[in-house]
């Protein structure tokens, strides 16, 4: 049995990725073969020759809320509110920091026509707040919220749109599906004219995907639920491919959780929707996922584990300890792998 600890590999500062590339399919990719246990360095846009007519790509389409918000207790003192998951029409859980102003039965104000009540505590020191409005939350929401990008990204983003997929649609997220983030229409297109098809899942990604595994035994680390769907025309896009024998290629450990959470033993899927804590680390047999497109990831993270999966712990070390040799970017704003 592995230990966190394990999944450790050094990681220099000047390589977490402050910004996104221009154009966005001009990031760097590690593309590893499994069958021939060889690396190669490629461009993004290169899957265009790499992918095949038939290959499916998974993407999930979420949308990231502009979730991050500031309010203000009656004494003036500020509060950083972060929304991570919707309960009802008025209740969500948030992160709340500094939490110590957060006590229950408080009331925040945002703006005159935002406020919110705080409930309760969550089992990680988040809150479940009610909100207090007049017209409809998201376009609030879309006034008043920033874009919540990760505490390891200093630099600002002059561009919000750069931290949501070209295939966004279905609002709610708290973090983008950075995987997709190097997506552009012309390649999408590209692909589709080449028989590359494409199937959509929804998972709304919280912050739970990102915490950190704060105890050494893997198996006791409690994963944070994230809403997902997938729709009986997607469902039957990926069965068909399956049934087939074509390679079913997840874009991103956000539709791998998807689709191995729906999938039977035999890897086929069927339209539903709901909660998912579903942690992958080794050893895992995939149940419907052939292939990964995936950013590199946090030391000791939860989805270094899941990448490890598909390959092994040792060998995902080894191809991480080359991409720091080989100088690549790291984390949301980054470049990519492939595993083949």
């Amino acid at each position: 049995m592995y230990k966190t600890s394990d999944f450790y590999y050094d990681l220099p500062e000047e390589l977490i990725a402050q910004t996104p590339v221009e154009p966005r399919d001009s990031s760097r990719l590690l593309v590893y073969n499994r069958q021939t246990d060889t690396v190669e360095h490629k461009v993004f846009k290169d899957i265009l020759n790499i992918f095949n007519k038939g290959d499916l790509l998974v993407v999930n389409n979420t949308k990231v809320l502009p979730a991050r918000m500031f309010a203000y207790t009656k004494n003036g003192g500020k509060v950083e509110i972060l929304l991570l998951k919707r309960i009802n029409l008025t209740d969500w859980e948030v992160m709340v920091k500094p939490g110590k102003k957060c006590k229950e039965g408080v009331t925040l104000t945002i703006s005159e026509e935002l406020s919110l009540t705080i409930l309760s505590r969550t089992e990680v020191g988040g809150r479940i707040v009610k909100f207090h409005f007049n017209g409809v939350f998201e376009d609030i929401i879309s006034r008043l919220g920033e874009m919540p990008l990760p505490p390891y990204i200093r630099a600002k983003l002059e561009n919000p749109d750069r931290y949501q997929t070209v295939y966004a649609k279905e609002s709610g997220s708290a973090a983008a599906p950075t995987a997709g983030l190097h997506f552009t229409p012309e390649l999408i297109s590209a692909l589709k004219e080449k028989g590359v098809e494409f199937a959509e899942v929804e998972l709304k990604v919280g912050l739970g995907t990102f915490r950190p595994v704060k105890v050494d035994n893997p198996e006791e680390h409690v994963m944070h639920t994230e809403w997902y769907s997938i729709t009986n025309e997607n469902a039957e896009i990926i069965n068909k491919a399956k049934r087939e024998g074509r390679r079913v290629i997840a874009v991103g450990t956000t539709s791998v959780r998807t689709l191995e959470t729906v999938a039977d033993k035999n890897g086929f899927v069927r339209e539903q929707s709901g909660d998912t804590n579903i942690f992958i680390y080794p050893p895992y047999k995939f149940k419907c996922v052939d292939n990964l497109i995936t950013n590199f990831h946090l030391p000791e993270s939860t989805l270094v584990m899941l990448v490890a999966s598909l390959v092994s712990r040792d060998k995902i070390l080894q191809l991480y300890n080359l991409a720091v040799e080989n100088k690549y970017r790291f984390f949301s704003f980054g470049d990519s792998m492939l595993i083949l």
